[in-house]
């Protein structure tokens, strides 16, 4: 996609035989409800995992259900993130009540007893680590098989963790920071040398349990597959394996072109971000967004280079094997991310709330036999809330109540095709940070042109004008020549809000 310095000739390979969306957006910028969006074709705030800690309802129907009980064999292979990872408890203050008596547990939420319905401790990673049987239990939202990974970079739990120690005799020896080889050429937050070898890298785990089952389902070729290999990279701590350390150099790295600030109208969140580094009070090593200079934002990307050729390696073995069984004239094969990162875009690192298309767009492709004008990218405006009734469609199925988005097909027979007027974007924090007094809420609409997002509890806005300030460098909320896109744009907030509001349960009959 214009990338200078990173090559991934395997991806390539399926953008060259499919359609790449070039103005692909997510739901939500955010791991767990993005991914929940994905398998249930729901807004976060119509699914209820709505921020990272709020876990996807088992009552939540999704695409891999109807799938299944249509007779695909659905598993997935990695990350799945749809439960917490960390057993940690949350970082949000509930709310107190002053003088009154507090409910009941089984009263204190708007669903009574809301966690009571099933396992919601299956991703756990510190429960797989005490318990050598622990396992998520089948189905699992749908899936009839998995092989799970949780967290990310060599800190990974789950069924890699017990693969890997079978593995490597002295596993425990080599895992982790405190174990990590030194290399004082690099000083970006949360990047250390792994001694995990390659052979046994999360990354691997993924490809080869993917090459074990494509051969176990080509061997039944009356069941249809629907197979998710789900890798954790590319992501935070910044730990690529074995040669793919030092495969990209730093100083090859082109500075980002907003990461020196100057910004008009800069965003006070911005600006605390800013602040807090330059005051040596910043939180590097969390979850959350921190600022960076611009030696640390090269290091950090050319980790990341790294971590993206593994992952490339890996995609080439299994579009190989993909050729190799017979399956490739009668599968569909989907590349896509769960959300971008910063990556020292105005000089920040990892992601949350401010909705830069670093952050917010990301690769979208899709691959099949017989696709119009293969190779050929279009311009068409979708998101990932559209992902699920597009594979349930190609599947010849149909979408349950309650499943929004829009269809790709239209997209996918001509590159031309304009797609949605416009994408919403949601976003509600699990802890206050970034200058908020609250755990931030986000409300973002773009079209082919524009941004617009509008933050809880504050006057301040952003809007932009993407073709003409593609790196988002100048403000246009506050600008009264701009007073008549911002009305604009906020009509077609409004809109979409209402469009995605909940049409499910279906009407039990006239009242």
């Amino acid at each position: 996609m214009g990338n200078p310095v990173l090559k991934t000739p395997n991806i390539d390979a399926i953008a060259a035989e499919g359609r790449r969306f070039e103005k692909f957006y997510v739901s939500i910028p955010i791991c767990m409800p993005n991914r929940a969006t994905l398998f249930t074709g729901r807004m976060p705030s119509l699914h209820g995992a709505r921020c990272n800690g709020a876990p996807l309802s088992l009552s939540s129907n999704t695409m891999t259900e109807l799938m299944r009980s249509a007779g695909y064999h659905t598993e997935l292979i990695g990350k799945a993130h749809l439960q917490n990872m960390t057993g940690r408890p949350a970082m949000s203050p509930r709310p107190e009540h002053p003088g009154l008596t507090e409910p009941a547990p089984a009263l204190a939420e708007a669903r009574l007893n809301p966690w009571s319905d099933g396992r919601y401790d299956q991703e756990d990673s510190r429960l797989w680590a005490e318990n050598q049987d622990y396992d998520v239990s089948l189905p699992y939202y749908g899936f009839a098989q998995m092989d799970l990974s949780t967290l990310h970079g060599d800190m990974v739990g789950g069924n890699w963790r017990r693969w890997a120690r079978r593995n490597c005799a002295d596993f425990d020896s080599r895992v982790g920071p405190d174990n990590a080889a030194p290399d004082p050429r690099y000083r970006t937050p949360q990047a250390y040398r792994t001694r995990v070898p390659e052979e046994i890298y999360p990354t691997r785990y993924v490809v080869d349990r993917t090459l074990e089952r494509l051969d176990a389902l080509s061997a039944d070729a009356d069941t249809p597959f629907f197979l998710v290999a789900s890798f954790p990279d590319p992501h935070h701590p910044f730990t690529p394996p074995g040669r793919y350390w030092d495969l990209y150099d730093p100083a090859t790295i082109p500075v980002p072109a907003s990461l020196a600030g100057g910004e008009k109208g800069a965003t006070p969140a911005l600006a605390h971000l800013r602040a807090a580094r330059a005051a040596g009070s910043a939180n590097t090593q969390g979850t959350l967004p921190y600022a960076v200079d611009a030696r640390e934002a090269q290091e950090a990307i050319a980790l990341t280079y790294g971590m993206i050729a593994m992952i490339d390696d890996g995609v080439g073995e299994i579009t190989a094997r993909l050729a190799e069984l017979g399956l490739d004239d009668n599968t569909v094969v989907i590349f896509m991310s769960d959300h971008g990162d910063f990556m020292g875009d105005h000089g920040l690192m990892l992601k949350a709330a401010l909705h830069y298309q670093g952050l917010v767009r990301v690769p979208f492709i899709w691959k099949e036999p017989g696709l119009p004008q293969p190779g050929v990218a279009t311009q068409a405006l979708h998101s990932t809330v559209d992902i699920a009734r597009s594979i349930l469609k190609r599947a010849g199925l149909a979408p349950y109540i309650g499943m929004q988005g829009t269809d790709l097909a239209a997209s996918l027979a001509d590159p031309a095709a304009k797609g949605a007027e416009a994408v919403l974007i949601e976003e509600d924090g699990h802890e206050p940070a970034m200058g908020f007094a609250a755990p931030v809420r986000v409300r973002s609409v773009l079209t082919a042109r524009h941004r617009l997002s509008i933050y809880e509890g504050v006057t301040w806005g952003e809007l932009y004008d993407l073709q003409e300030d593609p790196h988002e460098t100048t403000n246009l909320f506050d600008d009264p020549s701009s007073e008549p896109l911002r009305r604009r744009m906020f009509e077609l907030l409004a809109r979409q809000m209402m469009i995605h509001a909940d049409r499910s349960p279906f009407p039990t009959g006239r009242a």
